[in-house]
């Protein structure tokens, strides 16, 4: 662990963004928390003095070559490939194009001052395939998260769910050979990086994510949650469970219907007085895979009587709302009782560190970064699986009991503010200067590697 005084300097930062754009709306198509997570860095970066240049493939016609998004941060549109939105199956070949276009460009900003990058930060595995060939030609560090790995993804596959094409696999091995440094949010991806991939674990830091604490916390004005709930359509006395996310199997929104369906047949006793009313808050992934979950997800909510019409209630229990901006998000956090996070599984789950920062307990599936983003009896429940007999039985603990919700909401808020960005940021800027280390003499001192296996990060 680097020491204060010890702190690197920041300089010039190339973030790859290749297959979704920071400026794209989570929850939509391709964009999630990566996006979230790539926004959040770069502006923590910016505060302590780095410049940060956003690279991702341009999708549209209209899109400015060069978009500055605040001081210090631009987003760089790349033209590799045609100029529309393209499943992430169909840019493996324009991995080459993109890195061509990058170095090609007159508008290069590597170029254009003659400052060069610092370090080249890749996000997702094809911007790691991209990443490897650009950190060579501007000779920069090569740093790289993963956020999803395949290997992962394959062993918690949802129903319904494709598995990931071997064409990625090799990608992810190829990635991890190359980069200097990588980052996993947690201990967990950290051994799955080292287990399942093969990588040497001097070259694994832990860099827990962060929270726009600025804009997710708690009610700004006491006694108006009863308000804000009347803005978005609920009654004060509603119990609310809150779903946020891409509608796809792997986020698990299937769990949480058929748990609500579950908390209905047993009535009040297992919710409190009030209508229960289940908020989801996403749109489909950017792939046909995404659109067929929808629409299943539609027709189970009928299938299970939480929709309104024949054979249904009198009223939806089920309400489905479009993405949100930040701030809108942080009011139907704020507006939950509880918010689910039914994953079947997640590196991280930056939704419950915002939930819990708005002051909201959560339950989520106890896998991935979820076991260290929600604090088990504390700040929310961690469910074992998903069995949606056990997710009614959690969701109904915290439901029927006021007092307990209240206190868990309290210990969440407490618990999440400790994840802000400007910690990730100095973390992030130590695994920076030590990939710069390693590619200058070729290894972390031994110490440090001794360090990395402890776990001390």
């Amino acid at each position: 662990m680097a020491h204060p005084h010890d702190r690197p300097s920041p300089g010039r930062v190339a973030m790859l963004s290749v297959h979704t754009s920071p400026l794209a709306q989570p929850g939509t198509g391709d964009a999630g928390g990566l996006n979230t997570y790539v926004r959040g860095l770069a502006s923590a970066l910016v505060r302590r003095g780095a410049r940060v240049d956003l690279l991702t493939r341009a999708t549209s016609p209209d899109q400015a070559p060069v978009v500055p998004v605040e001081d210090g941060v631009r987003v760089l549109h790349v033209a590799a490939g045609p100029r529309r939105e393209l499943a992430k199956e169909e840019l493996p070949p324009l991995t080459e194009a993109f890195v061509d276009a990058a170095l090609a460009s007159a508008d290069e900003p590597g170029g254009r001052d003659g400052g060069g990058y610092d370090v080249v930060h890749a996000h997702y595995w094809l911007s790691g395939l991209v990443g490897a060939r650009l950190s060579r030609a501007w000779d920069a560090p090569l740093v790289h998260s993963m956020h999803t790995m395949a290997r992962v993804k394959d062993a918690h596959r949802g129903p319904g769910q494709d598995a990931e094409p071997a064409e990625r696999v090799r990608g992810e091995e190829a990635v991890v050979a190359a980069a200097d440094a990588l980052v996993a949010s947690t201990r967990e991806e950290a051994r799955e990086l080292v287990d399942l991939y093969g990588a040497d674990p001097a070259r694994v830091d832990v860099v827990p994510p962060g929270v726009d604490l600025s804009a997710f916390g708690p009610e700004p004005v006491a006694g108006s949650a009863d308000a804000e709930r009347a803005a978005l359509g609920l009654d004060p006395g509603d119990r609310v469970l809150l779903f946020a996310g891409r509608l796809q199997p792997l986020k698990g929104p299937d769990v949480l219907l058929r748990a609500a369906a579950r908390l209905l047949e047993r009535g009040p006793r297992a919710t409190g007085p009030g209508r229960l009313v289940v908020v989801v808050v996403g749109g489909p992934s950017g792939s046909g895979e995404g659109s067929r979950a929808r629409d299943g997800l539609r027709e189970l909510a009928r299938s299970l009587g939480l929709q309104a019409g024949p054979g249904g209630r009198d009223r939806d229990v089920v309400r489905f709302v479009d993405p949100q901006p930040s701030g809108d998000l942080a009011r139907w956090y704020r507006a939950a009782d509880v918010v689910a996070v039914p994953s079947r599984t997640e590196s991280f789950g930056l939704v419950a560190l915002e939930a819990q920062a708005c002051g909201t307990p959560v339950v989520a599936t106890a896998t991935g970064g979820l076991r260290t983003a929600v604090v088990d009896g504390r700040t929310g429940v961690l469910v074992p699986d998903a069995d949606p007999v056990s997710w009614a039985a959690a969701l109904a603990g915290l439901l029927a009991d006021d007092a307990r919700r209240g206190r868990a909401g309290e210990a969440a808020a407490a618990h999440a503010a400790a994840f802000g960005w400007d910690a990730t940021a100095a973390r992030t800027l130590d695994v920076y200067a030590r990939a710069a280390l390693r590619r200058g003499r070729g290894a972390a001192p031994a110490g440090e590697r001794a360090r990395v296996r402890a776990g001390c990060r």
